[in-house]
């Protein structure tokens, strides 16, 4: 049996105000947080790019190898902007429709796919793993992993710093 480990990253200035996220550090209580969540270990540690995940790999005492595959949705021309300065119609459907680019960024369906393709590549090479990522990652992963349909999308709630657990043995399995 493979596991896989996905851990949120922690608190940002973006998460805090509801902002749509630019590549910024942690919060003083988010890196309070991670350093809270204890020791991990894993035979391998992947990470997103950006400064909030590698950041809190850091925090958790994780080196890992930067995984382009791992990134935050592109929210795309909304960057740094207020979620609730975007036009009410155009909010909607982006959480509606998960083929939604309007935003000149990446749909929940691109994010799915890499993050599918992600999975299989880890699946192949049967290592357990930690990734340090983002809620939208993570919501993809589980999607991916009930077989369940991209419109689920927001309806999974990935807190900061929180761990959420993969098991593969032929498919993937959420364990609680």
């Amino acid at each position: 049996m493979l596991r896989l480990d996905l851990v949120s990253h922690g608190m940002t200035e973006a998460m805090r105000k509801a902002r749509f996220p630019v590549d910024e550090p942690l919060t003083e209580a988010g890196r309070r947080a991670v350093s809270a969540l204890g020791r991990m270990n894993a035979a391998r540690v992947r990470t997103a790019p950006e400064r909030r995940t590698v950041e809190t790999a850091a925090l958790m005492g994780l080196l890992g190898d930067e995984d382009d595959r791992l990134r935050d949705l592109d929210a795309g021309a909304w960057r740094g902007g207020e979620l609730m300065s975007v036009p009410k119609e155009d909010l909607y459907a982006w959480l509606t429709d998960p083929t939604y680019k309007g935003h000149r960024g990446e749909s929940v369906v691109e994010v799915l796919a890499r993050t599918a393709e992600w999975m299989a590549d880890i699946a192949v090479e049967g290592e357990p793993t930690i990734a340090i990522t983002h809620p939208a990652v993570i919501r993809s992963a589980i999607l991916v992993a009930l077989d369940a349909p991209a419109k689920s999308f927001w309806r999974v709630d990935i807190p900061p710093v929180s761990v959420t657990r993969l098991h593969y043995r032929g498919e993937w399995t959420l364990h609680f």
